[in-house]
């Protein structure tokens, strides 16, 4: 046991507050589970935790298996992971209408273990390396738009736009997060302008598409509206009743909450073990354990930012701003649904909701976080210089 604590390396305070939201996270999800087992009539309370438990196991053997990845290893890595990921969402999106009754156009149900898997969550990863990594590749360099073109925004927009026809939230975080590792990466400031407009003239493309076309993408961009409109303008409508079970579940909560277990609306507020289940920790916990866990991931944020700071390569701090921020940034889009201060995006909570794809997709970025906050022996401060053209060298470690 002591070798393998001694194994465990990178920053401890990031270690630290991901295993302490990791196991804060029994607590709700077994309460709000109760929901998809009383109500839903799917499975028990007990097996909705053992299955929670096990995500977060092998959760954790993502993080200590990739923090033991030299942190140069990514760029080639990106290389060769981001057509696989194309592949991915390509036959995500061309499967069938309905898994169960969902939307499948989001997951593919891995064989044997019979759990479904949401590929733009890894594909978000994967985005967020590469970009990194080209960013990197021509930090010294005068670049013009056009030669930028191809290897950086043809991959983001081919990304975005598979993502885009079944989760238009993913895809809309995606790009506003590939857009701020640009402007850190010191990518042209007049550039980034001409990108958003082509991104909104994109998404103008596609709604009017779907619109003509209903069938093409059925029910989705009627979803995306008619959740902004009951945002601004409140309507009897299922993110309205999901705003308002939520924000009854906050009002009752208080200050210091019903105490653990006791939520009653967590039988009337859908996704309360996912979307929304933070509303449900108010309800328990109240406002004072809404206010602490918001600041365990302010706390993952300011280590993210030091982290990335003390990184000796351009590559390591844009690597760590690109996988990292995301985490916090989704988090605080699930707070402000809970609490109305934005459209319901069906964005989980970080470490906190029950779910596959999102717990290990998180694990993964913090695993590698963790492997860039490492002290390699072997470490080149001048490596982020090198442009890693062959993937099977960095394998093998000849840069």
């Amino acid at each position: 046991m002591s070798r393998f604590l001694n194994s465990i390396k990178g920053d401890k305070a990031i270690w630290g507050v991901v295993a302490l939201l990791a196991l804060f996270s029994f607590l709700p999800v077994y309460s709000a589970s109760s929901n998809l087992v009383y109500v839903v009539g799917n499975g028990t309370t007990i097996g909705h935790l053992v299955k929670h438990g096990m995500l977060l196991f092998l959760g954790f053997g993502i993080i200590y298996g990739v923090h033991r990845i030299p942190t140069h290893f990514f760029k080639g890595l990106s290389i060769i992971a981001l057509p696989i990921v194309l592949v991915l969402l390509v036959y995500t999106l061309a499967q069938g209408t309905t898994i169960e009754g969902a939307n499948a156009s989001r997951w593919i149900r891995l064989p044997l273990v019979g759990i479904t898997f949401q590929t733009s969550n890894l594909a978000a990863v994967v985005l967020m390396i590469y970009v990194a990594r080209y960013l990197t590749k021509i930090k010294d360099k005068r670049i013009t738009f056009s030669e930028s073109l191809v290897p950086l925004w043809l991959p983001v927009f081919v990304v975005v736009i598979l993502i885009l026809p079944a989760n238009f939230s993913t895809a809309a975080i995606l790009f506003f997060m590939v857009l701020t590792l640009c402007f850190l990466g010191g990518y042209p400031i007049k550039y980034l302008s001409g990108i958003v407009g082509a991104g909104l003239l994109v998404l103008t493309i596609f709604v009017l598409t779907a619109k003509a076309y209903p069938d093409l993408f059925p029910n989705r961009v009627d979803t995306w509206i008619n959740r902004v409109e009951s945002f601004w303008d409140p309507a009897d409508t299922e993110s309205d009743y999901q705003i308002e079970k939520a924000k009854i579940a906050i009002a009752s909560g208080g200050i210091v909450g019903n105490g653990a277990g006791k939520s009653v609306m967590k039988n009337f507020l859908p996704q309360s073990s996912s979307d929304f289940i933070y509303a449900i920790i108010i309800e328990e916990y109240g406002l004072v354990g809404g206010f602490i866990l918001m600041f365990f991931y302010m706390l993952l944020l300011f280590r993210i930012v030091v982290v990335a700071n003390a990184n000796v390569t351009v590559f390591g701090k844009l690597l760590v701003m690109g996988v990292g921020l995301p985490i916090v940034f989704q988090a605080l889009i699930n707070m402000a649904v809970a609490v109305e201060l934005f459209p319901v995006t069906g964005q989980t909570l970080p470490l906190i909701s029950s779910g596959g794809t999102s717990i290990w997709m998180t694990c993964l970025a913090i695993g590698v976080v963790l492997s860039a906050s490492r002290k390699f022996r072997s470490v080149d401060p001048n490596e982020s210089d090198i442009d890693e053209t062959n993937p099977l060298e960095v394998l093998s470690g000849q840069l």
